[in-house]
């Protein structure tokens, strides 16, 4: 085999356990015929393979886990997972011919996306296949393991496993560090092979598009800071239609490249699969009552078809319009509240220049979360895709409507300009620093929990009690989750949020303020390592996520890029009709017939430039020939081979 980074063995997995009491025996025994818990787990993981350190804590004790590529190889072979092979054919593993399969960037033969889920696999695997309870001790309780029960969702549900997380890998994370958080001098650019091999498919599509973003944002920053400080007299009010046609054209270019970028990617790391459909990428450890219930309702659902043909495309299609109803009753709840709540609210303090409280908004957010719970999406992108539209649309309201408000109500530039300036310098600003802030707070004051409480267990000790062990420390940081649901354990809702609130200030009011360009350029260079800070060094690593885009908020930008369009011709109507006649001159006529030329070309620009490079579809189309041209020989190797036996079978006979 090339390459054997992975035999440096990793801890990649963590476990925390209640501490181990004084009393209780070591090796396993747990007195009176039980066995303790925490030992019996640790001697089930060397069962299944792991190598496994065991780490006591200031309150708590952990179990770090490292899996052997011959463990993870038998994961994959048992999930009956499809990788890429040298041919460009995605075959099912077989660990007896591990050459065949192409290996990751860093040289390791699994992703991190499919390292986890081989993880959960394997420790979730772990149940009583035997006739009888199994007792065990731990504290002097007693649980009953019982027969065909996984082990660690009993131990879970007991409050023995407090928590499985994803560890830091500390090599890896240092040199991330260095080459990236804390490297200024490259700006926009980022090792994305390297973050996609340690945070996943998903994490990486988001710096990448964040990366672009920013690089591409340095046309409209420049054009917009000469537009803003120069001068051009009698013909400023042809600049700024210029302008707003030329960052238009910037915008819809940008959405179109991106995803030629972005299908650049996806063939570099040989993902060429529907992430969606693949079975192995329903990441996360723990399933939700309800999601849980779904997913054994869908099997049900599968396991029936073909066994009553009469009823089964009934059955399919009354599952599909109950969904759809499902949704389409959601959106018309999220529409109401925003029409009858927060649109009043909103009105009534515009001019005071104030914003919503985000609380209101989380527990917009959070209702929403409960909503999407009764569709019936097919995976948890669909979901994830449902949830996005509908908090954008309450976050779109509570952004926009002041601005909307002095925009088209009053006319009040100078007043509108004021409010684009407090939005985008101020309060992103303040946003960064809390968003950088909070974590390390609530870091903290976890530390400080657990300091007190081992200080009235030990009764006041002298000295400061310290945390010396780093799983420890990575266990009391917070998890990387969104703002309006730790049940979403995605951070990246809330920093695609942001980016894409920010992208419709500054496209909507273009024509306003011009300047406010360079503004968002100076915040998302900073944002590129702020986010890779908080991600290496105040959060817990993330759960990998397998989305191959970045999904709804695309359609968002699209969304956004035709908005702009209406809105900065209304702003260039306002200018050239001051005295509010709305008269069809010669000006405002242009302005009509510019919009709609822009709208033309917003729609049409996906059908001049391919969403996919010529290399990428040469190299699928490539893959594709050489995949059947060896599967038609192998088919006629077996036809040929079957007619023989059967003639050296006429023959004997």
């Amino acid at each position: 085999m090339n390459g054997h980074k992975e035999e440096e063995h990793d801890f990649e997995i963590g476990l925390a356990v209640p501490k181990r009491k004084v009393h209780e025996g070591e090796g396993g025994g747990g007195g009176d015929g039980g066995e303790s818990c925490v030992e019996f787990l640790v001697d089930e993981f060397k069962k299944v393979g792991f190598i496994v350190e065991r780490v006591i804590g200031v309150s708590d004790e952990f179990i770090k886990l490292a899996a052997p590529l011959e463990v993870l190889g038998r994961a994959a072979a048992e999930l009956k997972v499809k990788k890429p092979t040298h041919i460009g054919m995605d075959l099912q593993f077989d660990w007896e011919e591990v050459d065949a399969f192409v290996r990751q960037p860093d040289g390791m033969l699994f992703s991190w996306c499919e390292r986890f889920h081989f993880y959960r696999h394997l420790i979730y695997g772990i149940v009583n296949r035997g006739q009888s309870t199994v007792t065990l001790k731990c504290h002097d309780r007693e649980i009953q393991w019982e027969p065909g029960e996984p082990l660690l969702q009993r131990l879970e549900a007991e409050s023995i496993v407090k928590l499985v997380f994803p560890l830091h890998v500390e090599a890896k994370r240092k040199r991330l560090l260095r080459v990236w958080a804390l490297n200024w001098w490259d700006f926009t650019d980022q090792p994305i092979d390297e973050i996609y091999s340690y945070f996943g498919t998903k994490m990486a599509v988001y710096f990448s598009f964040l990366g672009m973003y920013t690089r591409w944002m340095l046309f409209p920053a420049g054009l917009g800071f000469v537009v803003h400080l120069v001068d051009f007299g009698p013909f400023q009010l042809l600049v700024l239609p210029i302008f707003f046609i030329s960052i238009v054209l910037w915008a819809v270019m940008f959405s179109q490249f991106w995803k030629r970028k972005n299908s650049a990617l996806l063939s570099r790391w040989q993902i060429s699969y529907s992430v969606g459909a693949y079975p192995g990428y329903d990441l996360g450890f723990k399933v939700p009552g309800k999601d849980r219930s779904s997913l054994q309702s869908s099997v049900e659902l599968i396991s029936k078809w073909g066994r009553d043909k009469k009823n089964d495309k009934e059955r399919f299609q009354r599952e599909e319009w109950f969904g759809t109803l499902m949704r389409f009753r959601n959106d018309v709840i999220i529409i109401l509240s925003i029409i009858c709540l927060q649109l009043p609210f909103e009105l009534a303090y515009a001019h005071l220049y104030e914003v919503v409280e985000s609380d209101y908004m989380k527990i917009g957010g959070k209702i929403s979360v409960q909503l999407i719970n009764n569709e019936n999406n097919a995976n948890r992108e669909y979901r994830a895709d449902s949830l996005v539209y509908k908090v954008f649309g309450l976050y779109f309201m509570q952004s926009y409507i002041g601005l909307f408000y002095h925009a088209l109500l009053h006319r009040n530039f100078k007043t509108l300009r004021q409010v684009l300036i407090q939005r985008l310098i101020v309060s992103e600003v303040l946003e960064n620093l809390w968003e950088n802030s909070f974590p390390y707070l609530k870091y903290s004051y976890k530390k400080y929990k657990v300091r007190r409480k081992s200080k009235k267990e030990k009764g006041s000790p002298t000295g400061k009690i310290q945390f010396k062990s780093r799983v420890e420390k990575e266990y009391l940081k917070p998890t990387y989750s969104a703002s309006i649901g730790e049940e979403l354990e995605d951070g990246l809702f809330d920093d695609l949020l942001e980016l894409t609130l920010q992208f419709g200030m500054i496209m909507m009011f273009a024509c306003a303020f011009p300047l406010a360009f360079a503004f968002a350029a100076l915040n998302n260079v900073t944002e590129i390592r702020t986010d890779a800070l908080k991600l290496l060094v105040m959060m817990k690593r993330p759960v990998p996520r397998a989305a191959a885009t970045i999904g709804a908020w695309l359609n968002i930008f699209q969304f956004l890029i035709v908005m702009s369009i209406c809105t900065n011709s209304v702003l260039l109507v306002c200018l050239y009709d001051k005295e509010g006649k709305w008269r069809i001159e010669p000006g405002l006529a242009a302005i009509l017939v510019m919009e709609h030329i822009l709208l033309l070309i917003k729609f049409g620009f996906s059908r001049f430039v391919p969403e996919e490079p010529a290399w990428v579809r040469a190299n699928r189309v490539k893959n594709a020939t050489q995949a059947h041209e060896m599967y038609s020989k192998q088919l006629l190797r077996s036809i040929s081979g079957g007619e023989r036996t059967s003639n050296e079978i006429m023959k004997v006979e």
